[in-house]
């Protein structure tokens, strides 16, 4: 670690022990002041619908939601703009026949839902490539490739494979399963079974410098110099390796985006519902702690206009939409379960849903920038 970076670290240590620079960590903004209120899509509503009291009323057409549970709990998911001027959301969904705990491992298919608003409400299109193994799919996203074409991931359940698409409406085809290099570094950070296993939380995006990149699980950057499908090789370790004051284990959910000039990294410690962010500016090196991104019992994100919070349980599988006009991040969606996973069982009034969430990306990359010039001066 070179000498600012242990200083860094020692200035970390002392806010966490709530030493002299508590003051200074207090007036500094994280990421999780820029979330807007939610502009409701249609009326609140808080009576026929599934949910415990926490989560209503709420706006069934914000995201991706079965609002009578008939069908379907949803799950994953990213934003695409279309070159048909819609709104795609490629996710994962499973049968409400299905407790929340079997429902994403054994029946968990890779969906498409489109809307002419970012905010919803988004239909569920159906199945994105039901030809192959009956459309099974988990920690789905979808992407817009360099050549123009669209890209849909899965992992986890399966072992990380591509869709692509020259059409957001399909169809979608087999491209073929990620590829990746440990280039020196332990291959646990690549897949699960120190390497052997399936890839999970894969998360890609395109590099202004026209490579590819992955965050999985692990938090380790991946790059690919040839396609969507690599290999990739990993580029070093976790972001918050040389972080020793934070949760080391029981990370997951990362999700990456570049703006601002620069990459951003979100990623929950599940067991305290904490969201941790990071930021690089090539990447792959000098990963530096931004704070807290949101904790579920501090952070009201879910707020409606009017002043109504829906205060969802469980807050997952974050994703952040960057305008292709603005290169700033304008929303998040969130993967979002009213009750304790345990809880949420078969047939029953309790499920998972997609809410998107605004947000100010283009204050927070300004003050992000700022940061960054206060920091190499």
């Amino acid at each position: 670690m070179t000498v600012n970076g242990k200083i860094k670290q020692a200035m970390f240590a002392l806010v966490l022990s709530g030493g002299i620079s508590t003051v200074f960590a207090e007036k500094q903004k994280t990421l999780v002041d820029y979330f807007l209120p939610m502009e409701p899509q249609g009326k609140l509503v808080a009576e026929g619908v599934w949910g415990n009291q926490n989560v209503l009323p709420r706006d069934i057409k914000n995201g991706l939601e079965d609002a009578k549970l008939e069908n379907w709990c949803y799950w994953d998911g990213r934003i695409v703009k279309g070159n048909d001027g819609k709104f795609h959301i490629y996710a994962s969904r499973w049968g409400q026949n299905f407790p929340h705990g079997r429902g994403w491992k054994e029946d968990s298919k890779g969906i498409h839902a489109v809307s002419d608003h970012v905010m919803g409400p988004y239909i569920d299109q159906g199945l994105i490539y039901p030809q192959w193994q009956g459309g099974k799919g988990s920690n789905v996203i979808g992407l817009k490739m360099h050549d123009g074409r669209y890209a849909v991931i899965t992992s986890e359940i399966t072992k990380g494979e591509v869709f692509v698409a020259d059409n957001p409406n399909g169809p979608f085809e087999f491209l073929g399963e990620i590829k990746w290099d440990a280039n020196g570094f332990h291959p646990g950070l690549a897949a699960y079974q120190g390497g052997k296993g399936n890839m999970s939380n894969v998360q890609v995006i395109l590099r202004p410098d026209g490579r590819y990149m992955i965050v999985a699980r692990s938090t380790a950057p991946m790059i690919s110099d040839d396609g969507i499908l690599g290999p990739y090789k990993i580029m070093g370790d976790r972001v918050y390796a040389n972080y020793p004051e934070l949760p080391q284990d029981k990370n997951e959910d990362p999700t990456v985006w570049y703006s601002g000039g620069m990459y951003h990294v979100v990623y929950n410690h599940w067991p305290s519902k904490t969201s941790h962010h990071f930021t690089s500016k090539d990447g792959i090196h000098d990963w530096i702690y931004r704070g807290i991104a949101f904790k579920k019992d501090e952070s009201k994100i879910f707020r409606y206009t009017d002043g109504t919070i829906n205060d969802w349980e469980f807050i997952e599988r974050p994703t952040a939409y960057v305008d292709e006009k603005t290169g700033h991040v304008t929303h998040f969606i969130f993967s979002v379960l009213d009750v304790h996973k345990g809880r949420d069982l078969e047939n029953d009034n309790h499920g998972s849903k997609i809410v998107v969430v605004p947000f100010d990306g283009e204050a927070f990359d300004r003050d992000m920038q700022k940061l960054a010039e206060k920091e190499n001066r």
